[in-house]
């Protein structure tokens, strides 16, 4: 590879890491100011679904709820245009499903049939909030131990950094912006963690690969070559997911809109983490080709590697 093809990405390190630096600041300031805006998963409530005679008019619907005391309710549609989900906050009573009924349809012309009323306890949604954070961190030590053994320790501290920048910063956004954090989101920010180590799995891969063929060349030099070989890959992968990713926020609807969002903003900052956190990490941590080449192993009976 000749000199005017490698692009120099750590050239620029010390610019991602005062970016990165303002990404957390910012994340972390959210999350204690503002806090995460749950949803009814978490924090409890009811979701009641009712079927129209025909296409239910939603905006309509959020304005006659809203008038009539009901504020945070949380109107979508469920598959067909017909079937609509109302989810309310906690402290509604068991009269919740006709009540809803009576109000709205006085609004509209056609019938309204209640199907289905269920309450979620703020005790389930306590569980469910400890049990998804504790997802969450078991999946980062898992990845650590994973790159620990399959590279080394210096490549596992990288990977685990650049996984926690990613899910601080998807967070961040669902604090500072106060969109809902539901279970769908949780499992958005799973994938994130599942997306984000893959891309540095194939960037470490690679780097590791350069180390053991580039003897002469410095570490900067390695990172470099090695992130430019990989480039290819990642912006066809990347592109395409985030093409499905806006495809599934603009059609996909009100249910998944969470999930979209979390995870199209994961996987921009997953290809970032992957070349200015992780790799990064490895110029900081200062690896070098031995950290990479197993010694080699003297046989039983054996002096100075001789038989």
């Amino acid at each position: 590879m000749t000199e005017n093809r490698i692009i120099h990405f750590m050239a620029f390190r010390r610019y991602a890491f005062a970016f990165s630096l303002l990404l957390m600041v910012i994340s972390v300031a959210a999350l204690a100011i503002r806090g995460i805006n749950f949803g009814l998963d978490f924090t409890g409530g009811t979701l009641v679904e009712l079927t129209y005679s025909e296409a239910a008019p939603l905006e309509p619907i959020r304005q006659t709820l809203h008038k009539a005391g009901f504020e945070r309710a949380t109107v979508v549609n469920l598959g067909a245009a017909t079937d609509v989900a109302i989810r309310l906050a906690a402290g509604t009573d068991k009269n919740i499903g006709q009540e809803l009924v009576q109000v709205l349809q006085k609004e509209f012309s056609g019938s309204i049939k209640l199907r289905r009323v269920e309450f979620v306890g703020p005790q389930v949604g306590d569980d469910l909030r400890e049990q998804g954070g504790l997802a969450v961190l078991l999946s980062l030590l898992a990845v650590g131990a994973y790159i620990a053994v399959r590279f080394q320790y210096k490549f596992s501290v990288g990977a685990v950094v650049g996984l926690f920048h990613d899910v601080f910063v998807v967070m961040g956004c669902f604090a500072l912006f106060q969109w809902e954090f539901d279970l769908t989101v949780l499992a958005a920010v799973l994938a994130v963690i599942g997306s984000s180590v893959n891309d540095t799995i194939v960037v470490f891969d690679r780097i590791r690969e350069v180390f053991r063929k580039q003897r002469r060349s410095d570490t900067e030099e390695i990172i470099n070559i090695s992130l430019t070989q990989t480039l290819d890959r990642t912006i066809g992968t990347k592109v395409t997911v985030l093409l499905t990713l806006m495809s599934l926020l603009i059609f996909g609807g009100e249910m998944i809109r969470g999930f979209s969002i979390a995870l199209a903003i994961g996987t921009f900052f997953g290809v970032y983490s992957s070349t200015y956190v992780a790799a990064s990490i490895l110029m900081t941590t200062k690896v070098t080709r031995e950290d990479l080449v197993s010694a080699p192993v003297q046989k039983e009976g054996a002096v100075d590697g001789r038989p």
